[in-house]
């Protein structure tokens, strides 16, 4: 009823949406981007009316393929087109056009026609260009049809509940407390995880100043559970960004040990050691990867080892639909290489009898599963093979992760 009254009365909604998707489709902005973008600039909107733009952005970008072509939409995009594909959402999500001349030449009979032809095809059905629907099929096989049906639903809120300071149940009670969210759930197989039925802007909450949570998908967050670490272990976390998994190391440590978080970009450290002070974790140290010899000298010193490395990121196109468009096979070829360089370099700062944990936010076995079998064939009898997990969007209802268990013998 919320989204039938905003499409009804309010052409100002769409307008937005329209300058959001312009954004992503013709100037390169990262749909989150865009979106913060037309928030800035409409301050005094309600949470409705919030929540509303950019669903529909997100929408129409997990199914910007099957939109165009039902629209008849190819190349360039001109404000007319742009229109006519945001019309074709409109009926396609079961909604009558409100009255206004951006519409006025659209045919309802015809897009539903298209839609339901077009639905037919896989590659333009789950809108992803066609050398991504060849890779998926020739690597997942069989198991490509559910898996990318299932990468391009909405994904639901998941805060990970602050061991340091609550439990996953007394967060669900403080939101409900605080902000009437009752409709949050456990997840069995992610021990502090907490789902929110609904998306809110949990970010003003008190909880989230207390640092009770952050917000991190279920299968990101059984990345650092696999780890395995334990209070007082020396920890490096080699490729930190802004620290999620970093900081959930430390909750599973009990603030007690050491972890140097590494990485590449020192403006993403700068982010983890804010988070890092609102979450009371303090047995954290950065170190920005500047030179080759930031990895030399930890050689040999780690009890455990993350490397969460840069990937294709194809696991979240639930979260981050724009880069599908985005993505090149260029560009999935270029990350494996980094994938085996930062396996090959960063694993010697483990000391014998450590552990490290390869993971990778992907779908595809090329950037997991055998890249952990190049690795054991390099390193010999150095490195032993201890197990491996692979969370599927399909399966666990959440990202798509893949995450491998090696110890370090000698």
């Amino acid at each position: 009823m919320i989204k039938r009254f905003y499409l009804k009365h309010h052409i100002f909604h769409i307008k937005a949406i329209f300058t959001a998707l312009k954004d992503v489709f013709e100037n390169g902005v990262f749909a989150d981007k865009a979106i913060e973008k037309v928030m800035r600039a409409n301050k005094k909107w309600d949470v409705k009316e919030r929540s509303f733009v950019s669903d529909v952005t997100y929408d129409m970008i997990r199914n910007w393929r099957l939109l165009c072509t039902s629209a008849g939409v190819e190349g360039k995009l001109s404000d007319k087109s742009l229109w006519m594909i945001l019309g074709t959402y409109l009926v396609f999500d079961g909604y009558d056009l409100p009255e206004s001349e951006y519409f006025g030449n659209l045919n309802e009979k015809k897009v539903i026609s298209q839609l339901e032809k077009f639905s037919r095809i896989r590659k333009i059905r789950e809108s992803v260009p066609d050398w991504l629907d060849l890779l998926g099929e020739k690597e997942l096989g069989k198991s490509w049809d559910k898996t990318l049906r299932a990468l391009n639903q909405r994904p639901s809120m998941v805060l990970r509940a602050n061991s340091l300071r609550t439990s996953p149940k007394e967060l669900q009670k403080a939101l409900e407390e605080e902000e009437n969210i009752a409709e949050t759930s456990l997840i069995v197989w992610s021990p502090d995880a907490v789902e929110l039925k609904y998306p809110r802007n949990v970010f003003r909450t008190e909880a989230f100043h207390q640092g009770l949570f952050e917000v991190q998908d279920a299968a990101s967050q059984m990345v650092s559970e696999y780890l395995n670490v334990a209070p007082g272990m020396r920890v490096i976390d080699a490729c930190a960004g802004a620290g999620g998994k970093t900081l959930h190391l430390a909750a599973l440590m009990k603030n007690k040990g050491r972890i140097i978080a590494l990485d590449t970009k020192e403006k993403k450290l700068l982010e983890l050691k804010k988070r890092a002070t609102r979450a009371e974790v303090n047995i954290v140290e950065t170190r920005t990867i500047d030179s080759s010899k930031v990895v030399k000298r930890l050689k040999d010193s780690a009890d455990r080892l993350l490397l969460d490395v840069p990937c294709s990121g194809l696991g979240v196109l639930r979260r981050n639909p724009d880069s599908k468009w985005k993505l090149t096979p260029e560009e999935i070829e270029r990350v494996k290489k980094i994938q085996r360089e930062i396996l090959g370099s960063f694993s010697d700062m483990v000391k014998p009898g450590g552990k490290m944990v390869y993971a990778t936010c992907s779908i595809l076995p090329s950037e997991g599963e055998e890249q952990v079998k190049w690795f054991l064939s390099e390193v010999g009898d150095r490195w032993n093979f201890v197990g491996e997990k692979r969370y599927l969007p399909e399966v666990h209802h959440a990202d798509g992760f893949y995450m491998a268990l090696l110890e370090r013998i000698k």
